[in-house]
C-alpha cells in the first residue's frame, strides 16, 4: 500500500504538487479551501480582486452589497498584513483624501458612510487656488455654502469602514500577505478561466480577475495593453500640521501654485490641517529633513512670499477684472491660517507621475484604480477616479449577470471601459495640462495660465462646470 501511494505521488503533475503543498493554508472561516477540493483542480472563485488598498477593498464591499452579485464567490488578495483597524481617538494620520460627492454616494450605497460619520471627517466649504507670479486666483464654493465642496478623510478610516462591510460579507474571503507572482488569462490558454499563482506558491482560478494592484500592476502587464506613463521628476510631501490659536472655522482648502509645484493645506479640524506639497525631488528631501521649526518657517513662507512678478500678466488680469466690472477688493487673495507646528514623524514623501492604460479590460480581466490610471494629486481626483471605476464596474457586472453574460465576457466588460474612459480621460488630461502649465515661469505661459484662471473665476457657468467636475458630478 505504501509503495502504491509513493508511485501515485510521483505521477502527479507539477501544478498539483504545488496545490498539495498548500493544504495547510486556511481561509478566514478556518476551513481548508484548497485541501478540501479535488487535488486535480485549483481553488476557484467567481471573482478575484488582485490588490486591496482603498479601491480594491471598496470594490469587494460593493460587490457583496449588490443584490445581483451577492451570490458570487469573491476572493480579495491583499499584499499587506492584516489591517489593524482605525482609532478615532488617536492622532491624525498624514495620508488623507479629498472625497467628492460621488464617492460619498458610493460609500452610502454600501452602508460604509455611517461608519465614517461616526468617527471623524472634515467638510470643505470653500477652495481657493492662486498664482505666485500674478494676482490671478479662483475660489470655489456653493451659494451660501449650502453644500460641501468635498470632505477630507484619513485613508485608514476609509479602509476601516469598508473592511467592516467586507468582513461581514458571507461571499467574500480575504487573504493577507498574498502577492501575485504570475497570471494566465484565457487569451493565453484554451481555458475559459483566468488563473494566477501567488509568491508563496498557492494557485487559484476565477471567471474574472480584477487588477487593483497599483501602478506596477502584474495583472495589467499580463493583459498586454499599452501604457503611457511619465515620471514627473517631482515628489509629494505630506505632513500633519498644527495651526495658530487664531484659527477657528478651518473649513477652506488652500492651494498655491509655486514655481516648483503646488502646495496645499487641507482642513482636518479647527486646529489641524494636512499638507500636500508637490516639489522637486531635491527640495522634497531637504524639506523632509529640516528641523521642525525651520520646516514650519519654509511652509509659511511658501504661502506668503512674493515671488518675481510678470508685469504683463498682472496688467492683463487687472484689465480682465475691469472688463467684468470687478474691483481689486472683489478678487483679493485671502491667506491661510498660520502654521505653528508639524506633528512628529508625520512628514513623508512619495513620487509623482502620470500613467494611463490603453485598455481597462480583456477576456477574463479588468483594471481599476492606479492599475488603470495615475495622476498628479494637485486636483485631489486620483482616488475619486478609482472609486468611480468601482461604481461603473459593479453596475456593469450586475447588468451582465442579470442578462446572462459570463463575468469575464469582454464584449460586456467593454461597456465598463467606455464609461470610465469618458469620465477619466478629460480629467486626466486636464490635470496633466495644469501640471505642465504650472511647471514653468516662462512669461508667455504665465500670461496664458493667469488669464485662464481669472477668466474661469469671472465666468460662473465655466466655474460651475469645473466645480461639478471636482465634485464628481
Amino acid at each position: 500500500m505504501l509503495a502504491f501511494l509513493r508511485i501515485r505521488s510521483v505521477a502527479l503533475p507539477a501544478g498539483n504538487i504545488r496545490v498539495l503543498s498548500s493544504k495547510l493554508l486556511s481561509t478566514k472561516n478556518g476551513t481548508d479551501s484548497i485541501g478540501s477540493r479535488s487535488e486535480s483542480t485549483k481553488a476557484h472563485y467567481d471573482i478575484i480582486i488582485g490588490g486591496g488598498g482603498l479601491v480594491g477593498t471598496t470594490l469587494a464591499a460593493a460587490l457583496s452589497s449588490n443584490p445581483t452579485l451577492a451570490d458570487k464567490k469573491v476572493l480579495l488578495l491583499e499584499g499587506a498584513p492584516e489591517f489593524k483597524g482605525f482609532d478615532p481617538a488617536g492622532p491624525y494620520q498624514n495620508r488623507v483624501s479629498a472625497i467628492n460627492k460621488n464617492s460619498i454616494e458610493l460609500f452610502k450605497s454600501i452602508d460604509a458612510w455611517s461608519h465614517i460619520e461616526a468617527a471623524r471627517y472634515k467638510p470643505v466649504k470653500q477652495m481657493q487656488v492662486w498664482e505666485s507670479n500674478t494676482d490671478a486666483l479662483i475660489q470655489f464654493q456653493h451659494d451660501n455654502f449650502a453644500s460641501d465642496v468635498a470632505c477630507i478623510i484619513e485613508n485608514d478610516l476609509i479602509l476601516d469602514a469598508v473592511y467592516a462591510k467586507v468582513k461581514d460579507a458571507p461571499n467574500v474571503e480575504i487573504q493577507n500577505k498574498a502577492r501575485i507572482q504570475c497570471v494566465r488569462l484565457p487569451k493565453d490558454s484554451q481555458s475559459q478561466l483566468s488563473e494566477l499563482e501567488l509568491q508563496d506558491g498557492r494557485t487559484f482560478s476565477c471567471d474574472l480577475l480584477i487588477g487593483a494592484d497599483g501602478a506596477n500592476s502584474v495583472v495589467r502587464k499580463e493583459m498586454g495593453v499599452d501604457v503611457f506613463s511619465l515620471n514627473y521628476e517631482r515628489m509629494g510631501l505630506v505632513a500633519t500640521l498644527d495651526l495658530g490659536d487664531d484659527a477657528c472655522d478651518n473649513s477652506v482648502a488652500w492651494q498655491r501654485f509655486l514655481p516648483t509645484g503646488p502646495v496645499a493645506l487641507l482642513p482636518l479640524t479647527d486646529r489641524l490641517s494636512s499638507l500636500v506639497w508637490s516639489t522637486t525631488n531635491e527640495q522634497a528631501k531637504k524639506l523632509q529633513c529640516l528641523p521642525p521649526n525651520e520646516f514650519v518657517d519654509a511652509l509659511n513662507e511658501a504661502f506668503c512670499r512674493q515671488y518675481p512678478r510678470v508685469e504683463l500678466a498682472d496688467k492683463a488680469v487687472q484689465a480682465l477684472n475691469t472688463f467684468f466690472g470687478h474691483n481689486a477688493t472683489q478678487h483679493q487673495v485671502q491667506y491661510p491660517p498660520k502654521v505653528c507646528g508639524v506633528k512628529e514623524k508625520s512628514r513623508a514623501t512619495f513620487p509623482l507621475g502620470f500613467l494611463h492604460a490603453s485598455s481597462y479590460v480583456c477576456s477574463g480581466a479588468a483594471l481599476v484604480g492606479d492599475a488603470a490610471h495615475r495622476i498628479h494629486p494637485l486636483a485631489g481626483q486620483g482616488v475619486n477616479l478609482g472609486f468611480s471605476d468601482v461604481r461603473y464596474l459593479v453596475e456593469c457586472l450586475a447588468a451582465g449577470a442579470y442578462a446572462g453574460f459570463k463575468l469575464g465576457d469582454k464584449q460586456h466588460l467593454i461597456k465598463y471601459e467606455r464609461k470610465c474612459l469618458k469620465k477619466n480621460v478629460p480629467i486626466m488630461l486636464g490635470v496633466h495640462g495644469l501640471h505642465t502649465l504650472y511647471s514653468t515661469d516662462f512669461s508667455p505661459v504665465v500670461l496664458f495660465r493667469s488669464l485662464g484662471l481669472q477668466l474661469t473665476q469671472n465666468l460662473p457657468p465655466i466655474k460651475n462646470l469645473f466645480m461639478r467636475g471636482a465634485m464628481g458630478q
